[in-house]
Order: C-alpha cells, then structure tokens, then sequence
C-alpha cells in the first residue's frame, strides 16, 4: 500500500507553529501507515530493534515509500524495560513544546510496547492522544491517557532511594527534610503501589525505577 505524502502534511502557520509527530513501535507496516495516514502527522519517529530482523526491515522499508522523508527511526533496548522508558522519554523531552504528539504501541515487541506507554505516562501532559490500531478492522483505538499522580514527597523518596538506597528511615527523613511520620506513610504507599520492596533494606522494584523517570 503506497500513500500520498501530501496526506501527511499539516500546516504550520508562520513557520514556528504546531508539528503533528507519531511516535510508534513497529514490526508489521499498516499500524504506522493506518494510524500516520487518520492523523495527519507531518514527522514520525519509529522505536526499532538494535538489530532489525527481516521483518521490521521490510516493514521499516514499505513505510518509508509510503510516506517518504518525514520517517525516522531510534534504536531502543529490546527486553530493558526501564532503559526503553528512559529512552522514549529523551525523544518525548526533545520535541518542542507546541509539538502534538501522537503514541501508537500496537506493534512490535512488548516489552517496547509498554515502555512507550509508560513514557506517555509519565509525560501525560505532553501527549496528545496514544492510540491502538486494531488488527482485523485496522480501526485506531484511543488509550486512556494515565498517569503516577505521585505526590512531591513519593518522588523525592523515590530519587533519595535510587541515589543512596534506604537502610535508615531516621537518616533518609533527615536528608530528605520529610518529616518522619510523613515519610513512613509516603513509603507504605510507595510499597502498596508496587513501586518499592524489602523490610530491613527498602530497594526500588522496576516499576518504581520506571515512575522517577
């Protein structure tokens, strides 16, 4: 399926105005092109295998035809699920703020799946829509758009934890100027969340790696 590249442009008023980008996971071709072609966008940034098997080649070949120069791609890990997000963040960070961005996760592996969605997550307020398109109807599914919603003082414990670990609750509540009442309740929630673990040495679990990003 070959596509018009003029479907893609969206017009920028002055030179400096809105961008419509995709960010997507890729192995099968429509996904990209079906969800690239409803919404409009004038760029789209693709998160591929370090090392491409046959078919993300192909597929990465067949989109580029189809939409032509507007394609780029970014080599992500494969299986690190907290490296993924990080990385999908940097892309997300680096775009400018007038940009509309655009989350599609349906193909590709899912551990790169997820990262992306966690990324869009923890970026909530910069994305505009993250999408799923479907495979037998290639209908284009919108998400809920979620996130943490961790309080100040969780996210401090967070980064304090990832920094110095946490064997002393009365030197983390000193160092992180938390009162320590108010420490212990944060980091029972934090462990209701499933974000850290252990008794005697308190450690973040991956998803808690992945909500201090």
């Amino acid at each position: 399926m070959f596509l018009n590249t003029k479907t893609f442009h969206h017009k920028k008023e002055g030179g400096f105005g809105m961008s419509r980008i995709l960010i997507a996971t890729v192995y099968a071709n429509e996904p990209v092109t079906v969800s690239a072609t409803k919404l409009g966008v004038d760029r789209i940034i693709l998160l591929i295998d370090k090392n491409p098997d046959k078919t993300m080649e192909e597929s990465l070949n067949i989109i580029k035809k189809s939409v032509g120069p507007i394609v780029e791609t970014k080599k992500t890990e494969l299986y690190d699920i907290v490296k993924i997000v990080d990385e999908a963040i940097k892309i997300i960070d680096d775009l400018n703020e007038n940009d509309e961005i655009y989350v599609n996760i349906t193909a590709g592996r899912k551990t790169k799946a997820l990262g992306l969605l966690y990324a869009s997550y923890l970026r909530s307020k910069k994305i505009k829509k993250i999408v799923y398109v479907t495979e037998e109807t290639k209908d284009m599914i919108t998400l809920p758009k979620l996130s943490f919603n961790l309080k100040p003082a969780q996210k401090k414990i967070l980064e304090y934890i990832h920094k110095h670990g946490l064997s002393s609750i009365t030197k983390a509540a000193d160092e992180t100027e938390i009162p320590r009442s108010m420490f212990y309740s944060n980091l029972d929630e934090l462990r209701d969340m499933g974000l850290v673990e252990g008794k005697d040495e308190v450690k973040l679990t991956e998803a808690g790696m992945i909500a201090r990003l």
